[in-house]
């Protein structure tokens, strides 16, 4: 048996590559849409991939199963649990297998059983791997969004999403789903979906491995007696949801686009173009680290740094509906579009050499950032408002006294609750606070200023004296 690991530091996402090196055919559980990396594996290892297993239907990015299936001739494997409601659509085209609890089938001298473990989402199926060659009990299991290292999917985003399920009602088939996999050996391994940092999940670790058994004994979510404290406990504290996941919950369920038939986006040489897309609203996303953007940038454009956060903040910030267009280092734009094609963000409208724009453009605007200190004083000598852009739970958790809390991917649509003061901008670390002022600044918001290191360097440097 083969077994390669693919992970995605942008998304926390994991997919798997699993092949029998006897009759060398390979499966992919839960692959991404850029498919190359596991082409290129799969090339490497000698091997052919037939099949595409997906565990349940993505919120947060867009699945590459139809896209093995289209290029590859993969046969893709699919949950059909759930009720209608969550049944895929448009497979008639593809060599397809609907999969019900128990279910097995084989792949060479792998047998994978499937288990129906709903709750992160009413369809959602683990795969139980069973290498026959060498075994005849299973040596691991394959869990998606349900089961995380150390943690455990959400069951809030469906209804957080529009969605017809409640939080509570997932809450509950999650406990059941929990008590189902404390049944299951201690020996077996676990590879889910998600790692630290995925919203699809609540306390989820960055773990490459683990197995049945340390999950039992060290998984908060497998310490409840009753299904009333879990559900307390699981609902309690869930951060905000990103808006595009409904919408990756649609094309998943229908089936995206190939990326082949995508256009790709014109490089634009006319620097006064954009300061007309800019005044006409369109989006324009300065993809520069948040220091550069600071000294100096086209007023109107978002910063949203090429960073391992990017995709996040993009599906917050981004409107789908509206036409994108990019500042960015042209080196950077292949990653940049497979980046966005990731999380559904398939219509660019075109580009600019962000370096070419800065040296074309006559005026540029530019925020200050400040050290908490110097917050501090402003605070005391100005007539200032703070604005803390973290989440709800870690405003709760402590926060400036009298800082108003706008959560950075709410913010542009609760403009009206900003003060007209002076503004100190904040985060956790300094981070989101850029992207924040961006942002504020694009809506006319120009008597501010960036507060670098955030609340935790507030702490460390106004609260300790």
């Amino acid at each position: 048996m083969l077994l390669r690991t693919f992970y995605d530091e942008k998304l926390a996402q994991a997919s798997y590559m699993v092949g029998c090196e006897k009759t060398r055919q390979a499966v992919i559980i839960d692959p991404m849409r850029n498919i190359n990396p596991y082409v290129q594996e799969a090339e490497k290892k000698n091997m052919k991939i037939v099949g595409a297993l997906e565990t349940h239907i993505h919120a947060d990015l867009v699945s590459g199963t139809r896209e093995l299936a289209h290029h590859l001739g993969a046969t893709i494997y699919l949950s059909d649990e759930g009720g209608e409601k969550w049944a895929y659509h448009n497979l008639e085209k593809f060599e397809h297998k609907l999969l019900k609890n128990m279910d097995q089938f084989e792949i060479g001298s792998l047998i994978f059983e499937v288990l129906h473990t709903p709750g992160h989402s009413p369809e959602s199926i683990s795969f139980l791997l069973t290498d026959s060659g060498q075994a005849d009990e299973p040596i691991g299991i394959f869990t998606g969004d349900f089961l995380l290292f150390g943690g455990i999917g959400r069951p809030d985003i469906l209804e957080e999403s529009g969605g017809d399920v409640t939080a509570e009602e997932g809450a509950k088939a999650l406990y059941k789903s929990v008590e189902r996999m404390k049944q299951q050996e201690d020996y077996l391994q676990v590879w889910p979906t998600h790692g630290a940092g995925s919203a699809c999940g609540k306390a989820g670790g960055d773990v490459p491995s683990s197995t049945i058994g340390y999950e039992k004994r060290f998984n908060w979510a497998f310490q409840f007696e009753t299904e009333e404290n879990f559900v307390q406990a699981i609902l309690a504290e869930q951060p905000e949801i990103p808006p595009y996941f409904a919408l990756m919950k649609a094309v998943n369920q229908n089936g995206a686009q190939f990326l082949e038939c995508l256009p790709q986006p014109d490089l634009l040489t006319e620097t006064a173009n954009l300061e007309g897309l800019v005044a006409t609203e369109h989006q324009v996303i300065d993809t520069r680290h948040a220091q550069s953007f600071s000294e100096g940038h086209l007023k109107g454009t978002i910063n949203i740094p090429f960073n391992e956060s990017f995709p996040h903040w993009m599906g917050w910030i981004m409107d789908y509906e509206k036409p994108l267009y990019l500042l960015a280092d042209p080196f950077d734009m292949e990653g940049i579009l497979i980046t966005l094609r990731s999380i559904g963000i398939d219509e660019i409208a075109g580009y600019l050499d962000v370096h070419k724009v800065l040296e074309e453009t006559s005026e540029l605007d530019s925020y200050m950032n400040v050290t908490p200190e110097q917050a501090k004083n402003i605070m005391d000598t100005e007539d200032a408002a703070v604005i803390d852009v973290r989440g709800k739970n870690e405003y709760e958790e402590g926060h400036i006294e009298g800082a108003i809390n706008l959560m950075i991917g709410t913010l542009k649509d609760r403009l009206q609750e900003v003060p007209d003061k002076k503004l100190i901008v904040h985060c956790q670390a300094g981070q989101r606070s850029a992207i924040a002022v961006s942002v504020l600044k694009a809506n006319g918001f120009h008597n501010l200023v960036n507060m670098e290191g955030g609340y935790t360097k507030w702490q460390e440097d106004v609260e300790e004296i």
